[in-house]
């Protein structure tokens, strides 16, 4: 075993931890600058886009980032108040942060808040519609909290409890629930062929349409199966959370999701001390550290004694 892979696998599990959230936030600020970019524009413009650097459609500021940090941060802090996912919660976290007027929010996100405010239910029903990745980019809380717990049908619960908040379709919660059990994999010190053949081929049996390695994936939307998909092959054929990064924003497309789902997993899977010191000197200091302390406080939650009280 190599001495990089050896540090690796004996990280320990808040290394991971911390590693995943300022991964996700890395991967969020990264690929904001190329969303819905084609390849051929991002390569006209900067070659290969390597560096935090703002900009974009949204006009960000260096290191800002988008709903996809924000919203696992609110989604983070709601889950410290309760001891546990709730979905009530969940949706007036969601409905104060969106009063805010933030930087970026989606459509079937809105729609969801807004059903909310309206109806005061926290789910949405069931929508053949709502496929998208809203639900996947800010499952990091979730799977931090839920790490450790024994009933894989608690942590299904979990999940789905704050994802139906926006997002209720059985391809978005297959998903989500793959990148939760990747994650918690990640914190185990679980080598990629573990992973890969253990949820990532479950995902794949449920659903082939989630098949990531027939085709080379460019300009992926929100569509979570396009989402999934470059995420898969980006953090599957690299050796390295920069070679993981840079391989999946330089597709474009949805590059701040795509970005953030695999920054998660690639942070969680080498750990903190893989991020590129230049990244995390170039992410808004106050979400890095939001995000360290939250990873801190997610993990040591006593997930378990809340479900079962």
């Amino acid at each position: 075993m190599a001495a990089a892979a050896q540090e690796r696998y004996e990280a320990c599990p808040e290394n991971k931890a911390i590693g995943a959230y300022l991964g996700l936030a890395v991967g969020d600020a990264l690929g904001a600058t190329v969303e819905f970019m084609p390849p051929a524009k991002i390569k006209a413009l900067y070659g290969v886009h390597e560096s935090i650097t703002g900009g974009g459609w949204l006009g960000l500021k260096p290191g800002q980032v988008t709903d996809d940090t924000l919203m696992s941060l609110v989604l983070g802090e709601s889950i410290l108040k309760k001891g546990a996912v709730d979905a009530s919660a969940v949706a007036q976290s969601f409905s104060d942060w969106f009063v805010n007027n933030p930087v970026d929010i989606g459509k079937t996100v809105k729609r969801g808040i807004i059903h909310y405010r309206y109806s005061g239910t926290p789910y949405v029903a069931e929508n053949s519609s709502d496929a998208g990745n809203g639900a996947c980019m800010r499952t990091l809380p979730v799977a931090l909290a839920t790490y450790g717990l024994s009933d894989e049908i608690n942590v299904k619960i979990a999940s789905r409890d704050q994802a139906h908040v926006t997002h209720n379709n059985p391809l978005s919660d297959a998903a989500t629930e793959c990148v939760i059990q990747m994650i918690h994999a990640g914190l185990t010190g679980c080598d990629k062929y573990d992973i890969k053949h253990g949820p990532v081929k479950q995902l794949l049996n449920r659903f082939p349409e989630f098949n990531y390695f027939e085709i080379h994936r460019e300009m992926p939307s929100g569509y979570i199966v396009e989402t999934m998909q470059v995420v898969l092959q980006a953090f599957f054929t690299t050796d390295s959370f920069e070679d993981c990064l840079i391989n999946v924003v330089n597709r474009g497309g949805d590059a701040d999701t795509t970005g953030a789902i695999a920054g998660m997993i690639a942070g969680c899977y080498y750990g903190l001390e893989a991020i590129p010191a230049r990244w995390l000197s170039q992410l808004d200091h106050a979400v890095a550290d939001a995000c360290e302390l939250q990873a801190r406080a997610l993990l040591a939650l006593e997930y378990g004694k809340a479900v079962s009280a």
